[in-house]
């Protein structure tokens, strides 16, 4: 098979398996969590309870979302009482968030839920294929971030 061929091939065999794969990942996690929070508002809990407080343009760089949304966000777990905001006492335009008690119970909650369930999937891997599957995928990360740089300075 010649070079793009191959290649060609990858490139279906990518595109199959990343949105099946995808789906059904978030589809397994939502149903782990209920219906109480979405996967993007846990993963707000999970950066502010790794983090302990952080400020919603810390949150729109990790999510890579724009600030609207994680305004969004943040305003539905402000009203299920889940996190809270906290101005700085220094300068006002700063606001702190952080997970309330019931943010941090319901984050164990969820988290255990969702570790229970990618344990019983990994666990269908020997620990070398775990491995390299983690380091390939976090390569993969890496060059998505390399190449969201490269367009920015492209347009820049």
């Amino acid at each position: 098979m010649n070079d793009q061929k191959q290649v060609e091939e990858w490139i279906d065999r990518y595109l199959a398996v990343s949105f099946s794969a995808m789906k059904k990942g978030e589809n397994l996690v939502k149903e782990s969590m209920g219906d109480f929070i979405t996967i993007d508002q846990h993963y707000t809990l999970r950066y502010i309870h790794k983090v302990g407080t952080c400020t919603s343009k810390e949150l729109s760089e990790l999510l890579n979302v724009k600030k609207s949304v994680i305004t969004a966000i943040t305003n539905r777990l402000i009203e299920k009482e889940l996190m809270k905001r906290k101005r700085d006492e220094n300068d006002r335009r700063v606001t702190y968030l952080t997970l309330t008690d019931k943010g941090e119970e319901l984050f164990e909650k969820t988290e255990g839920k969702i570790r229970r369930l990618v344990d019983s999937i990994i666990t269908g891997f020997s620990p070398s294929e775990v491995v390299s599957f983690i380091e390939a995928y976090e390569k993969f990360n890496l060059l998505l971030d390399n190449y969201k740089e490269c367009k920015v300075q492209e347009e820049e």
